[in-house]
């Protein structure tokens, strides 16, 4: 952000919306779409740990359901041991919309938290394009950051539903080209592309998913928002080791990570998942919010 308030890396929004975040959820109540008679959402939890240079420093989990073209992304991440102690960084987001070629959210909210500070951001969205967005507390604008225009808020998804990647037209989820894709992200104060590209595929083995995973190579792009000047934003234009692991939602043409590096200036940061929990079809499970929900508050559990 700007000011005094240190503002989190970018992928740390894309990975607890994953390597931005630090939570626990507790955002109210989206309206629900109507059941489906024969079959409801598909759901899936992916449960991760956060370490730093070889280090367990937090936990994070992504909740995803989906049902016929919606979707809701939940996340939330909380650093614990020394980490949580001497920071008490925590912090959760909510994203809700509709799958098309790339994620269409209407709503997104988020809340991260430290021991000195915390802020909020909600944001409405319809087609691709920002229609409001509030953060509190508001920014305080220092003259260095590059101003975010109208046109910087078009054509853009939120960091939770980045973490949510639609399978390529009527290509396998295997194929590589599902790689192959620009992320263009609004945080709310930041925007900014995750360019990503095929690197291999590989096999893992974790409870509840063994199979295929695509690995991904990520670039990171700033747009608007960011100050330039900055030793981090060039840190992270330059970053050539940065990856994403997309596992196959079954039941779905969804891809969600299971794996993220960033090599940060102090280590390479990784979320690797530990748990994959998936239900869904069945009549009575959670469904998801339906498309033109107005924003979503996300308030931090204490």
């Amino acid at each position: 952000m700007c000011g005094t308030r240190k503002r989190p890396a970018p992928l740390f929004l894309l990975g607890a919306s994953l390597l931005t975040l630090a939570a626990g959820l507790a955002a109210a109540p989206a309206a629900q779409a109507r059941p489906k008679a024969a079959k409801a959402a598909a759901t899936v939890t992916v449960d991760y740990d956060i370490a730093l240079a070889g280090l367990t420093i937090g936990n994070a989990q992504v909740a995803g359901a989906f049902e016929g073209s919606g979707y809701r992304m939940d996340v939330s991440a909380r650093l614990t041991g020394l980490a949580g102690v001497v920071t008490g960084g925590m912090g959760s987001a909510r994203a809700s919309g509709a799958i098309a070629a790339s994620p269409q959210p209407n709503t997104f909210a988020i809340a991260t938290k430290t021991t000195n500070s915390g802020i909020a951001v909600r944001m409405a969205l319809a087609r691709g394009t920002v229609t409001q967005a509030e953060i509190t507390p508001p920014l305080i604008d220092m003259g260095d950051r590059v101003p975010i225009t109208s046109a910087n808020k078009r054509g853009v998804i939120d960091p939770a539903s980045a973490l949510m990647m639609p399978v390529q037209g009527r290509a396998d989820p295997m194929d590589p080209a599902n790689c192959n894709r620009t992320l263009p992200i609004f945080d709310g104060a930041t925007r900014f592309d995750v360019v990503l590209s095929y690197g291999e595929t590989r096999s893992v083995a974790k409870p509840g998913y063994s199979g295929p995973v695509l690995v991904c190579n990520a670039r990171y792009t700033p747009i608007a928002g960011h100050r330039p000047d900055r030793p981090g934003v060039k840190f992270m234009e330059d970053n050539r080791e940065m990856s994403v692991w997309l596992a196959p939602v079954e039941g779905t043409r969804v891809l969600l990570p299971v794996r993220i590096a960033v090599r940060t200036t102090v280590g390479t940061n990784i979320i690797e998942a530990t748990r994959w929990t998936q239900t869904g079809g069945q009549q009575g499970s959670t469904t998801v919010s339906a498309p033109g929900n107005p924003v979503t508050q996300a308030s931090l559990a204490q």
